[in-house]
């Protein structure tokens, strides 16, 4: 079967969206979307799970088509979402090929072309320029080479043999990715790409895509990748006007922009609000002198009450006219995370291990002590012992030897990298019950309890539904929330960025630096060990 070839634009790559809407089940998922990448540029686009961050990229791919809004795309486009079903025998191989299709229909066209100019056949030589032409705009002769580099540097299967059906979800991927990072489209889409890739994979993503000469969409929540690659950013989570922001300036513009955004929302807000209640209070205040209105000091004559009567009513209808006319056009600003004040007895031993081990993940016996304002990252291979490490100091485990001592009255705190089994409880309740059991057995004082409501991890629809209904990150916030709650003095949190908001990890961060608590982080986050470098480092090997 034969394919029309479609040549790369190169530097008239292009892909443009305009006043993008979609819905799904009458809830709005895009709104006012307007996307420009031209070659060069590196989008990345953000925002908390259920944002439409999938859905943008199907919509800009072509697989979607919107509910209104136009998408125009100039050049070739390769795509990878996040999953990769496969329900047929294709092979490695298969898979390349599907990806180089148009590299294969080109060399198929130069061999033909040759063979006509060889045959001195009428027509022969331009054909053959066309076919030459197309192949080296392609890079034809060198793309199972360049897909050969980037499935070894991905740590992907190279056996182009291999059934794809045996393979692992990660697996696959990776090798899908290899096949797009190495056919040389104008246009990569590319949905969380840094889920299955380790350390050395992630280096070459991260190279490959700065090095990309043509235009470049990237959904992730992976802020390292965000931070080193990207020169744009579309953030589609709520704003003060319901419309999607785009912030230049790369991942720290981001940041920055996003700051003032949030300051600027939460001024006009506050401002919006007092407006109100000085309203309300002028009503109040001319509807109670209308009532001593007709109720004027002793001696005071009918006709002066009279007089008086006619002008307290338009009074209290001008105010009410005021309030009436005051149009609440700005929205609720986001929650923002308040970290409660954790301290801890300074100068004393509060955790203390010595030579622990657990058989079979924690081998290497590990001593540590912990004081006040301690702070320690463990890092180390899946499978080194991390999180055994952290269910011991939490004394969930047991060790197999040594010994883990515990000061008196000391308050550890642990974040699983898991949240439990959610229950059938409504949120608040479980927090109550978690709180309440802290003070009946006198752990925390009752004066030192702290309300979901003031940690800002959840707004107020979340706090009252039953856990079971809750996404997985309402679930995370609601364990850090309960965390919390306990005013712990050792804060211990195992991959503490699992199904968190970008924001909120930055919050958590800043928090913890100032926090009087010792903090102990087992983590693979490259962002956030970027930003507690300063940090003492214990390294297990496993």
């Amino acid at each position: 079967m034969s394919i029309d070839i479609v040549l790369p634009a190169r530097a008239r790559a292009q892909l443009n969206a305009t006043g993008l809407h979609l819905a799904r089940g009458g809830r709005p998922v895009l709104s006012g979307v307007d996307v420009t990448v031209s070659a060069g540029d590196r989008l990345g686009v953000v925002g908390e799970n259920g944002r439409g961050k999938t859905t943008l990229l199907q919509v800009l791919a072509g697989t979607l088509a919107p509910d209104a809004g136009t998408v125009h795309r100039v050049g070739t486009i390769g795509v990878a979402d996040q999953e990769m079903p496969v329900g047929d025998d294709r092979t490695v191989g298969d898979l390349i090929d599907a990806e180089l299709a148009q590299v294969r229909a080109a060399l198929r066209a130069f061999e033909s072309a040759t063979l006509a100019l060889a045959e001195e056949r009428p027509g022969a030589e331009q054909a053959y320029a066309t076919a030459l032409e197309a192949a080296e705009s392609l890079g034809a002769w060198d793309a199972d080479r360049r897909v050969d580099v980037a499935l070894a540097a991905l740590n992907a299967v190279s056996d182009r043999t291999r059934p794809l059906a045996g393979l692992s979800v990660g697996q696959r991927y990776r090798i899908r990715l290899a096949c797009l990072l190495g056919a040389g489209h104008d246009l990569l889409l590319l949905d969380e790409p840094t889920n299955h890739l380790d350390a050395a994979g992630l280096g070459h993503l991260t190279a490959a895509l700065r090095a990309h000469p043509g235009g470049l969409v990237l959904v992730s929540h992976d802020r390292a990748l965000l931070s080193d690659v990207v020169t744009t950013v579309l953030d589609l989570d709520p704003t003060s006007d319901g419309r999607p922001r785009t912030y230049g300036g790369g991942y720290a513009g981001y940041r920055e922009g996003r700051t003032a955004e949030r300051e600027r929302w939460e001024t006009a807000y506050r401002d919006q609000q007092l407006e109100r209640r000085r309203l309300a209070q002028d009503l109040s205040e001319a509807q109670n002198r209308l009532v001593t209105g007709w109720r004027p000091d002793k001696g005071t004559g009918k006709h002066t009450r009279a007089t008086r009567a006619p002008a307290l009513v338009r009074a209290v209808h001008r105010r009410q006219e005021a309030l009436e006319a005051q149009v609440l056009d700005v929205p609720v600003p986001p929650l923002r995370f308040s970290m409660p004040h954790l301290d801890a007895p300074p100068g004393v031993a509060l955790l203390q291990t010595a030579e622990v081990t657990l058989d079979p993940r924690l081998t290497t016996p590990q001593s540590l002590l912990l004081r006040a304002r301690d702070r320690l990252v463990v890092t180390g291979p899946n499978g080194s012992g991390k999180s055994t490490l952290m269910r011991l100091l939490a004394g969930e485990l047991v060790p197999g030897s040594g010994t883990v001592q515990r000061g008196r009255g000391v308050r550890v705190g642990l974040l699983g990298q898991e949240s439990p089994p959610p229950s059938r409880l409504r949120a608040f309740e479980v927090y109550e019950a978690a709180v309440g059991r802290l003070v009946t057995s006198q752990r925390l004082a009752e004066a030192d309890t702290v309300g979901l409501g003031r940690l800002g991890l959840l707004p107020a629809e979340a706090v009252h539904r039953p856990v079971t209904e809750l996404s997985v990150g309402q679930q995370r916030r609601l364990d850090l929330a309960i965390l919390l709650a306990g005013r712990p003095h050792v804060v211990l949190l195992d991959e503490p960025t699992n199904h968190l908001s970008m924001a909120l990890v930055e919050e958590l961060t800043q928090a913890l630096a100032g926090t009087g608590a010792a903090v102990v982080l087992a983590t693979h986050d490259r962002q956030l060990l970027r930003d507690t470098a300063a940090w003492p480092r214990l390294h297990l090997d496993g």
